[in-house]
């Protein structure tokens, strides 16, 4: 296959051809001439109108399926930026996902519970989009009312430069760091994230099946919004 082929496929997270995926691709970029026009409008959409959730479900797995997030309007980064990736391919753009371990220093302490009382967060996810003859990094996870709210910088996306999380907050403070990149991925590799999660665990010393059930605890007893 081709290798940009691989990424205009529907795949069974990337769901691209289901109805409501490829209409909300249609209606989203009517009009539009260019890839860089249709990237730049889809990204607003995800940014925005799919709303930043920390305590969406993690663990069953349809709830990664672009479809499933469409229809929710609200998710993690990893599905944010899986919805994106299917909009894109719907709109003919070649898309892929991208994922990376951050220190994010305004994690709240109760989301820090959720994954072992740390700053570091495995397996962020953002998206990648073939625009002009190349990959732009594309970040989707923080809505402008969240960034508002919790005072982060709000990614902007032209289609041209990387849109990448702002190492600081709009007071200055510390908040994303890169540290180790995975990827690129023309699907969600979820088994691949569960195994890496297991041994992100044991490396903090803690039981999987402890931090998974403190987890969802916590997640139940929140607000979605209080991320």
């Amino acid at each position: 296959m081709p290798e940009m082929a691989r990424y205009l496929k529907c795949t069974e997270f990337v769901d691209c051809d289901t109805k409501s995926v490829a209409e909300k691709a249609e209606a989203l970029t009517e009009g539009l001439q260019t890839d860089r026009e249709k990237a730049v409008a889809l990204y607003y959409f995800v940014r925005d109108e799919i709303r930043h959730n920390a305590y969406a479900a993690l663990y069953d797995p349809d709830h990664y399926k672009a479809s499933v997030i469409l229809e929710a309007g609200n998710g993690i980064c990893q599905q944010k930026s899986i919805l994106l990736c299917a909009l894109a391919r719907a709109a003919g753009i070649p898309a892929r996902l991208g994922f990376v371990d951050v220190n994010d220093y305004q994690l709240s302490e109760s989301f820090k519970q959720m994954i072992g009382g740390i700053n570091v967060f495995p397996f962020h996810g953002f998206a990648e989009l073939f625009v002009d003859g190349r990959w732009v990094h594309a970040s989707p996870a923080y809505d402008l009312e969240t960034c508002r709210r919790k005072r982060f910088i709000p990614v902007d996306f032209d289609g041209v430069n990387d849109a990448k999380d702002s190492q600081y907050t709009e007071e200055g403070e510390p908040h994303i760091e890169h540290l180790e990149y995975h990827g690129p991925y023309e699907d969600f590799p979820w088994d691949e994230i569960l195994s890496y999660y297991k041994e992100w665990a044991a490396r903090l010393g803690i039981d999987w099946d402890e931090l998974k059930d403190a987890g969802e605890q916590v997640r139940r007893r929140k607000s979605w919004g209080d991320g």
